[in-house]
């Protein structure tokens, strides 16, 4: 027995185990265990904190975040909610993953400092894969499936800031989609995006919603750190969403939310050329088709013009860069629309 299991930690197959029973009534606060052989470590373990709540026979939600690890929003909100939701309030499961991606947030990083990997582009993972990608597959293949709403919490990290929203996707099935729109505006955040991906291969938002399931995402603001404000927009978007699914008892708190679009790819800037990156308007500023948003200056020399960058479309600045420079090809702003909504002249 004892040869059998030490060959498996040296193999590529030890699956994730969870400390804690997933079906079980009550709070159970413990760890997914994901064997992890290493320098400082030679048959240790990475522990990924998980929440347990349940009561009755009701829904489950699935809240995720640090799905990258330099995003703080989810983490805070999440904690909070771990020790503060009781069984008595609920009626149903809440399973509560505050820093899915474990190393990357104990780094502060973006991507996991063991792979290199970024999470939200491994899904839905392998099972025999590296470590981000055994974190995919047990959260994909695992705990989606127990769920019946998914929420993952984002914000820009270290090099992106967003106005608060809370975002759902355009999809094929438009039954699924509506359930998704639906949740959506019970998050409430200050502005509700019809959220149009650059990239959506490998996300958790794909794997979830080829799953069937009701998907929230958000992004919270960003550059590298949380506020009052936002965190306080993730606690109530909490609540509000389990109120929505029927878990949690209660009245939705709901506040007016500017309703906004990405209808292309007209609606994303990026530079063309490295430099030191000069904003011309702000978050929530009103922009217009070819008017300068920004303007990048040479780093490196004096007395050259700078190189403006230009909106593709009438639009409200809903994300930008940060820091102050960038380099050729960096995202530089996100231009959504007011939804049904004309700019005024």
């Amino acid at each position: 027995m004892f040869l059998q299991h030490a060959a498996c930690i040296g193999g590529e197959s030890m699956s994730i185990t969870p400390t804690i029973p997933l079906n079980a009534q009550g709070v159970h606060h413990g760890f997914l265990k994901l064997p992890y052989s290493r320098d400082d470590s030679a048959w240790g373990s990475v522990m990924i904190p998980i929440t347990v709540i349940a009561n009755g026979d009701g829904p489950t939600a699935l809240l995720t975040g640090a799905n990258h690890g330099d995003e703080y929003e989810g983490p805070v909100a999440l904690q909070d909610l771990a020790v503060t939701l009781q069984p008595e309030d609920i009626t149903g499961r809440v399973i509560i993953l505050p820093m899915m991606n474990l190393p990357a947030f104990a780094a502060g990083t973006r991507c996991s400092p063991i792979d290199g990997a970024n999470m939200n582009r491994s899904f839905p993972g392998r099972a025999d894969g590296t470590v981000t990608q055994k974190i995919c597959h047990y959260i994909a293949s695992e705990l989606v499936p127990l769920a019946d709403i998914v929420l993952d919490f984002h914000s820009g990290g270290r090099t992106l800031d967003f106005l608060p929203f809370a975002a759902a996707h355009i999809l094929d099935d438009k039954v699924q989609e509506a359930a998704c729109m639906e949740a959506m505006q019970a998050f409430n955040a200050p502005y509700s995006v019809r959220m149009l991906e650059i990239d959506a291969v490998g996300m958790f938002d794909t794997e979830v919603e080829s799953q069937g399931k009701t998907f929230v995402t958000t992004e919270l603001g960003g550059a590298g750190t949380a506020t009052a404000r936002s965190v306080g927009i993730a606690r109530k978007g909490i609540r509000n969403l389990l109120i929505h699914a029927g878990i949690l008892m209660g009245e939705l708190q709901q506040d007016p939310s500017v309703q906004l679009d990405m209808p292309d790819d007209s609606c994303f800037v990026f530079a063309q050329q490295a430099g030191l990156i000069d904003y011309l308007v702000d978050l929530g500023d009103a922009v217009r088709e070819g008017q300068p948003i920004a303007r990048i200056w040479p780093a490196d020399r004096t007395g050259q013009q700078p190189i403006a960058c230009h909106a593709l479309r009438d639009g409200i600045l809903t994300a930008r860069h940060v820091p102050g420079l960038v380099k050729n090809g960096d995202f530089v702003a996100l231009v959504a629309i007011r939804a049904g909504i004309e700019i005024a002249e």
